[in-house]
């Protein structure tokens, strides 16, 4: 016999949505730096990019790439990075147990912050990290900004007076 009960909609929600992000991933493939679905596969390296002592550097994680490899270009206000990463030719597909490593073209382009001279531009590669730094004119530069809160400034000339 079976048991009675209670009929909970929500809980009957958060299947469906479990099973929509099941189908999703299924087709469409995870975004952490890899893509599989209907176009093929196509992959993208992490970036952060900071400022730090007057220039503007970026990494860029690209380990198995050859820098020879890699094509920096700065058009306006742009800077993109392109390559590839290639498969070895020793190993078959089938014959792979576990794959996780990602193959093939990849581009991240990045908008540059005002203030950087990109004509100055260098790019460094190590222990499988691209360096790319170009100098930062204080505009450019992160500035504290300090909030006021409604209140905070009247007590502040009261305490002055």
């Amino acid at each position: 016999m079976l048991a009675i009960r209670k009929w909970s909609p929500f809980k009957e929600l958060s299947t469906l949505h479990e099973e929509m992000d099941e189908l999703f991933k299924k087709t469409f493939g995870t975004m952490g730096g890899l893509t599989r679905g209907f176009l093929g596969e196509s992959w993208y390296p992490s970036i952060e990019s900071f400022v730090k002592k007057g220039n503007f550097i970026v990494h860029c994680e690209i380990p198995g790439i050859d820098p020879k490899n890699i094509d920096i270009s700065i058009v306006g206000n742009t800077l993109t990075i392109k390559g590839e990463r290639k498969a070895s030719e020793e190993i078959k597909r089938e014959d792979y147990l576990l794959n996780e490593v990602c193959y093939g073209a990849f581009e991240r382009t990045l908008t540059l912050p005002e203030g950087v001279k990109a004509d100055n531009i260098r790019a460094s590669y190590s222990n499988g990290i691209l360096e790319i730094m170009m100098p930062a004119e204080k505009a450019a530069l992160p500035r504290k900004v300090t909030i006021e809160v409604e209140g905070a400034v009247e007590e502040k000339v009261k305490k002055a007076v």
